[in-house]
């Protein structure tokens, strides 16, 4: 088969199977560390969340990436990737490792939520940097291909990661902080797997850099213009990057309607409520897989726009099938279809972007990216939040992302990048 003959040339290559490790590790570490301030917020027993409660960690966790996004992007342009992957997983470490301390000395919220903010804050440099980078190590040909690969694989091992924090959480003692210990671990792993990749590997190239920081960030204004007047210049990018939003929204509301089914609807106790959570994410995490697998064939044979149409009409029938009942059987199922068509689009996206983006502004359009998704999450939360009740059986919520997946798959079908 193409698909395993391309499989095995992109292992073949040393470049890329370092870039991947890399990845791999900081993705694990990302997990993890999710998992276990979701556990924190949500599943102690000294707390009662609320689907609004949910909302605002999220809303002070991500949307100041509204602001640090169009830095990352202007910077990273600027800077030498592979630096970026190797200081900024450092620096990650070091602050997971804040966290943890702060968890067991039982400070106020707000102390809690700024150092988390500042590691996932430093992710937005992190993940920018590792797209933007994937076209310096993979030739043009085998590109969506590698898209599949990659940011899948990375996906899988955020899920990993999480299962790591579940069974941290379900069987240690002080669980929450020694979860963040373990991730704090594989950022500084990460760390130290992209010194096997020479400083100038992963671009930009030295005649697209600006040779003075000051004069970069002062720029960042003029620069993130020129970065969307060049976005809006590219018609199949911004159409792709409007396709991923959209579905980012459904995926967040859905996220937290699954987080308080598992939390009240399903289960009689925290420990239960998080196994059922733990195992709605290894479900998606198979549908993630099953993107990675199906994405370059489905997009060979019906085309990106094609495909991603089929993905989102796909949705709109099945979610509200598989979700309105509300059960833990039929809702695990939903849970595999959201991560392979959640996951199936975003291969794409990143296929159309890195192909029809300029390497000068593929790393401020990657940020701008990586905000819209932040912004499409924190936004879903917060419609949630007003339509969940504290059960979270919503049959309008479920029936609203039916309609907007059916909107998504209605555009997408007039479209063939």
């Amino acid at each position: 088969m193409s698909v395993v003959r391309d499989l095995r040339v992109l292992l073949r290559l040393t470049n890329f199977r370092r870039l991947l490790a890399v990845r791999l590790l900081s993705q694990c570490a990302d997990g993890v560390y999710q998992v276990a301030l979701a556990t924190y917020v949500v599943f102690s027993p000294e707390r009662q969340a609320t689907p609004a409660d949910i909302a605002y960690a999220m809303a002070v966790l991500l949307l100041p990436y509204s602001l640090v996004g169009p830095f990352a992007g202007v910077l990273l342009d600027r800077w030498r990737r592979r630096q970026v992957l190797l200081y900024g997983n450092l620096l990650r470490a070091l602050l997971a490792a804040g966290t943890a301390l702060l968890i067991l000395a039982s400070v106020p919220d707000w102390l809690f939520y700024v150092s988390a903010l500042s590691v996932t804050a430093v992710n937005r440099f992190v993940l920018a940097g590792l797209s933007a980078a994937l076209p310096r190590v993979v030739d043009a040909d085998r590109l969506v291909m590698a898209n599949s690969l990659s940011p899948t694989a990375g996906t899988l091992a955020a899920t990993a990661g999480g299962g790591l924090a579940f069974a941290v959480r379900l069987f240690a003692d002080g669980s929450d902080a020694v979860a963040i210990v373990l991730g704090a671990a594989l950022y500084l792993s990460s760390a130290l797997a992209s010194l096997r990749m020479s400083r100038d590997l992963l671009g930009p190239d030295p005649d697209l850099v600006m040779p003075r920081i000051g004069a970069a960030l002062a720029s960042t204004a003029r620069g993130l213009w020129i970065g969307l007047q060049h976005l809006s210049e590219r018609r199949p990018a911004a159409q792709a990057l409007a396709a991923i939003t959209l579905a980012r929204f459904c995926y967040g509301a859905l996220t937290v309607t699954v987080l308080m089914l598992s939390r009240y609807a399903w289960s009689a106790s925290e420990s239960e409520g998080l196994a059922l959570l733990g195992l709605a994410v290894a479900v998606s995490g198979a549908g993630f897989f099953t993107a990675a697998v199906i994405t370059p064939w489905a997009t060979e044979k019906l085309g990106t726009g094609g495909w991603m149409a089929v993905c989102a009409g796909s949705a709109a029938v099945l979610e509200p099938a598989l979700g309105l009942p509300f059960a833990p059987v039929t809702t695990m199922i939903a849970a595999y279809v959201l991560g392979l068509i959640t996951q199936a689009t975003k291969i794409s996206t990143d296929t159309v972007v890195q192909r029809t983006v300029d390497d000068a502004y593929r790393g401020r359009v990657f940020a701008l990216y990586d905000m819209l998704f932040n912004v499409a999450f924190v936004a879903a939360a917060g419609v949630a939040a007003l339509m969940l009740p504290p059960d979270g059986r919503s049959t309008p919520l479920i029936l609203t992302v039916a309609g907007l997946y059916a909107l998504s798959a209605t555009a997408l079908a007039r479209w063939r990048p």
